[in-house]
């Protein structure tokens, strides 16, 4: 990979571009809880060449979210279930909306 390829990937938020050490600082928790939020497969982080775990800035939300909870009060199983039951139910309402304007839409003229 050139450098020209990894500027292009500072926007994306699925590039595992923070190593463990950073991603603990940056939500300011310990490497433990992330690996806690790990095997409670909420994320799952890519590994370097060096099986080093590696985030990405939409898992480091995900985390910080589960800390929020955890933070107050939420055993760390419970956070990491219910953050996989709220996206699963944003999902659920996307698809949703989107069989809705389906059905809404005008049929399409005949050729």
């Amino acid at each position: 990979m050139t450098a020209d390829d990894s500027f292009g990937r500072l926007d994306d938020d699925d590039y595992p571009a923070y190593t463990m050490g950073r991603a603990a600082a940056m939500l300011g928790t310990s490497q433990s809880f992330l690996r806690a939020i790990g095997e409670a497969r909420l994320i799952t982080p890519l590994r370097s060449e060096g099986g080093h775990r590696r985030y990405s800035r939409y898992q480091l939300r995900v985390a910080a979210r589960a800390r929020e909870l955890v933070d107050r009060g939420t055993p760390i199983e419970a956070a990491c279930r219910i953050i996989i039951l709220e996206d699963q139910l944003e999902e659920a309402q996307r698809i949703n909306a989107e069989y809705r304007r389906a059905a809404e839409a005008p049929p399409a003229a005949a050729v």
